[in-house]
């Protein structure tokens, strides 16, 4: 049963760039590391498994083959033996864990977040529904149905990624469905401080208007990785910064300094009495909506590319029992 205070813990880590199987490692390694901490609900960066495709940032389109290939080798399917480890983690643990990954579906990459609930299950996966910029390069467009928000063992959660938190209507969806403590993702090590600085902005706006907590994930390169990515020092500079690992209160606070620069987790306590005590003042889709005159229309159809024909499915009539006039 879920107390009033949860333990929330954001991981910001580097991943492995030689592929899934060493950030794998490094997601099992953090889920125990903070579950010793008491964390029960922990979070991990945008498309952390593999690795955030960073090359499409910095790389013009033709020279982007080779390492897109290289990604979607390595990208994860859903289910597989990774997500598997995952989950198995999770269940040992007690805990719920929001991770960020590269998802192969046969020819396409998407940009996906998975939600691992304290039992095992794989309580949600939901596709970012429009990569941003750069990224369009790289991933496909998710749809509505994954713009919903589950309940887990640590209360109602809903996640974005990244610039996701830039579009209003996104947001309202899970707002609309009293989410209670928000994911949210981002890649880290991208842009330079004005990423940062725009990061915190948003966190804590979402806290404030959908009156829930934010655990909000960034990752984080070595001086090494980044030289790998691009050995031009120009380019480089767009590949520092950028990081805001932080974890918010439904009143806009931070509850433990955030983490902008290296590797680390941050650690702390949700006392989730606070969502009541914000609400109780503005309810953005309760008592302060105007639904009469704003309202959303979200359409939560999975987007598909093959409609089956109905026309099998209606059963031949006994040419005795035929009524027709004639």
């Amino acid at each position: 049963m879920r107390t009033d205070t949860i333990r929330a813990a954001a991981v910001q880590i580097a991943p492995d760039l030689s592929g899934r199987a060493g950030t794998i490692e490094r997601v099992l390694n953090a889920i125990a590391e903070a579950a010793d901490k008491g964390a029960q609900f922990i979070v991990f960066p945008e498309t952390f498994v593999p690795y955030y495709p960073y090359f499409s940032f910095v790389l013009p389109p033709v020279q982007q083959g080779a390492p897109h290939l290289d990604l979607m080798a390595e990208a994860v399917v859903v289910p597989s033996p990774e997500t598997q480890a995952v989950a198995d983690a999770a269940r040992k643990r007690g805990v719920v864990v929001v991770l960020g990954v590269n998802e192969r579906d046969h020819g396409s990459l998407y940009n996906t977040q998975l939600v691992f609930d304290a039992d095992g299950t794989l309580a949600l996966k939901r596709r970012k529904i429009t990569p941003t910029y750069h990224e369009r390069m790289v991933w496909g467009q998710g749809d509505g149905a994954g713009l919903k928000v589950v309940d887990t063992a640590v209360g109602r959660v809903g996640a974005l990624a990244c610039w996701e938190h830039y579009n209003p209507l996104a947001r309202y969806a899970l707002m609309t469905q009293h989410e209670e403590i928000h994911a949210g993702h981002y890649p880290g090590s991208l842009v330079g401080d004005i990423f940062r600085d725009q990061i915190e902005v948003t966190m804590r706006h979402h806290a404030l208007e959908s009156g829930c907590f934010v655990v909000n994930s960034t990752g984080w390169l070595t001086e090494e990785q980044i030289a790998q990515i691009h050995p031009d020092p120009a380019l480089q500079k767009a590949m520092r910064s950028g990081c805001m690992t932080c974890i918010i209160s439904p009143e806009g606070r931070h509850l433990a300094d955030p983490i902008t620069t290296g590797e680390g987790i941050l650690i702390a306590d949700l006392d989730m009495r606070l969502i009541a005590k914000r609400k109780r003042m503005m309810d953005s889709v309760g008592h302060y909506a105007r639904p009469e005159m704003l309202s959303l229309l979200h359409d939560t159809r999975p987007a598909v590319t093959r409609h089956a024909s109905r026309a099998d499915q209606v059963p031949e009539m006994d040419p005795e029992e035929d009524t027709t006039d004639v």
